[in-house]
């Protein structure tokens, strides 16, 4: 009976987890005209952390990594996706909280409790392996609109300081990596006038990530 109870718990989370497929982000998959899901973002993120592991100062445990990356965005599946270019207040914190506390409750308790840990871990950002998740998180939507002709931010009048600011975080844990990045966002700025320097939608430099 035991058996056969969990089974069902685990059967309805991951069930529940279908409705990650329709939240949809603000970047667009090249070459397609639609906005990509949470579920596929969190699929390519975990694929690109284990093909970037070696590049990750410190060291860092890969397996965790994945594992974050997979569980990162549940929570969105009641709170919907929000823009990182536009911080995040203590009403949204504590809305993501009580998502991952309802979502992950549908598991039995072990698993449900692993779940909520891998979630809390990054969301914290204290550990090597949240660090390093948070950058490769970064990372993938950044290079959706360098190849998308800055597409996010352009629809959302991003401006290049706050690009900057906030995917600096790749170079926290990626330092080979983040300078040609960084070359990349500078020779994107040089070929295009659609991105300012200052927001004209109340996104600026000062607003917290």
């Amino acid at each position: 009976m035991a058996l056969s109870t969990d089974l069902h718990r685990i059967f309805d989370f991951i069930i529940e987890l279908d409705k990650l497929k329709a939240v949809l982000r603000k970047t667009k998959p090249v070459e397609l005209d639609r906005y990509e899901n949470s579920a596929e973002h969190s699929w390519q993120v975990a694929l690109l952390a284990i093909l970037l592991a070696k590049e990750a100062v410190p060291a860092i445990d890969v397996t965790r990594v994945v594992e974050m990356l997979l569980v990162h965005d549940i929570p969105e599946i009641d709170t919907d996706d929000r823009i990182v270019y536009q911080g995040r207040d203590e009403q949204a914190r504590l809305a993501e909280y009580a998502a991952a506390e309802r979502i992950f409750g549908l598991l039995p308790e072990a698993q449900a409790k692993w779940c909520q840990d891998l979630w809390a871990e990054y969301d914290a950002r204290l550990t090597n392996e949240a660090k390093f998740a948070y950058a490769i998180d970064r990372l993938m939507p950044l290079l959706h609109n360098l190849r998308n002709h800055g597409q996010s931010w352009v629809e959302n009048h991003v401006p290049l300081d706050r690009i900057f600011q906030v995917n600096a975080a790749i170079g926290h844990s990626l330092p080979s990596v983040w300078p040609y990045v960084q070359s990349l966002i500078h020779e994107f700025a040089t070929t295009t006038s659609l991105i300012s320097t200052h927001s004209r939608t109340g996104i600026t430099s000062s607003q917290q990530v």
